[in-house]
């Protein structure tokens, strides 16, 4: 597949789930990366009009989780997240954010995933690490 149908595939995989009601969308994907972006409005900000941190965590554990979904080598295979840390660095109240989850391990049974959270002006908002598990499938 090139790297367009991928992109669709995946906002075809969104619908009826998190990632299509904050607004996720996916705009990358390469061999060791992933990158995606997210509206800062109503339903993505906290009560004091600050990007939500759940909402940021969520399109970092979003853009890691997609990531190893496409690289897991068969469909008998599932993967979790399993630890997620992510140290908010900077406020936004308004505009889009833009994730890009890069590889640092691709294992058998792990994955690791370094994600920065940048504004519309490449300024960092929030860096983190998602490790996922990988196991087969029960029968």
């Amino acid at each position: 597949m090139n790297k367009s149908d991928i992109l669709n595939r995946l906002e075809e995989l969104s619908k009826g789930t998190l990632m299509e009601a904050i607004k996720i969308t996916y705009t990358d994907v390469g061999e060791d990366f992933i990158s995606g972006k997210m509206q800062v409005n109503h339903l993505t900000k906290q009560p004091m009009g600050l990007l939500h941190g759940g909402a940021t965590a969520s399109l970092m554990e979003t853009l890691g989780s997609i990531g190893t979904f496409l690289h897991l080598e068969s469909t008998n295979l599932f993967a979790a997240g399993i630890e997620l840390n992510v140290n908010h660095i900077r406020g936004i109240r308004e505009g889009f954010v833009y994730g890009k989850a890069k590889a640092i391990h691709l294992g058998k049974s792990t994955h690791i995933w370094q994600i920065d959270v940048t504004n519309e002006e490449k300024k960092l908002i929030a860096t983190g690490r998602l490790t996922m598990f990988i196991k087969e499938k029960s029968s």
